[in-house]
């Protein structure tokens, strides 16, 4: 059987789409992950499996192989294990879920199967919004970042088991929504511009783009 569950991924500084496939074939137990992906990509075998079976599951015996797609695009970074432990589950039967069409999911997990945080989420639900999506499943650290983009339903997650009951109508995660005190709250620093020597010009560079809120790059 073959599943696809969306997930996010980062080109250059805009978010995109990104398919990730599974497919469960009988023969020789083998876990292979195509599309181009990074390092980090590939060492997600090892904290899915771990996370599949501390769930619970078992690993389905076979060959499984995950499809990383659009397959010309480089993937980076470790925000896809999440999305790969559910097509895995869903492609080998061990779960049954609801309409998933409309949801993306991003996520490292833990080989507890705990979600921990990823970088890069605002733009990455900034192209979840473009793609027509309306909700996201996130770490909850990555969740306040993420729901100050509007019109979407943004989802925190502490586990993997909290997603699966979730996209199986048991229980439904927190959703998490913008307040004011997100914009008004004080951001307390140990550095300041007072410990810098010299560099004038950068500092000026630095308070005018923040004054402006412009960006900056420093080389």
């Amino acid at each position: 059987m073959v599943s696809t569950v969306k997930s996010l991924g980062i080109w250059g500084i805009d978010g995109y789409i990104i398919d990730v496939e599974c497919s469960v074939m009988p023969g020789m137990p083998s876990f292979d992950i195509v599309g181009l992906p990074d390092t980090a990509v590939k060492e997600s075998k090892e904290r899915v499996v771990s996370a599949i079976k501390y769930m619970g599951f078992d690993f389905p015996l076979g060959k499984v192989t995950i499809n990383l797609a659009p397959g010309n695009i480089k993937k980076e970074g470790s925000g896809f294990d999440l999305p790969i432990a559910l097509s895995i589950l869903i492609a080998s039967e061990r779960i049954k879920v609801a309409n998933i069409s409309n949801t993306v999911f991003v996520g490292e997990l833990s080989l507890k199967g705990e979600l921990r945080p990823v970088n890069g989420v605002l733009p990455m639900v900034i192209g979840a919004r473009k793609g027509g999506f309306e909700n996201v499943v996130l770490p909850i650290k990555n969740a306040k970042e993420a729901c100050v983009v509007k019109d979407m339903n943004i989802f925190e997650a502490p586990s993997f088991y909290d997603v699966i009951a979730h996209i199986s109508t048991q229980q439904e995660l927190n959703k998490v929504a913008a307040t004011e005190d997100m914009f008004s709250t004080d951001n307390i620093y140990n550095c300041d511009f007072a410990d810098v020597k010299g560099q004038e010009t950068v500092k000026r560079g630095l308070e005018i783009a923040a004054a402006g809120g412009h960006n900056c790059l420093i080389v």
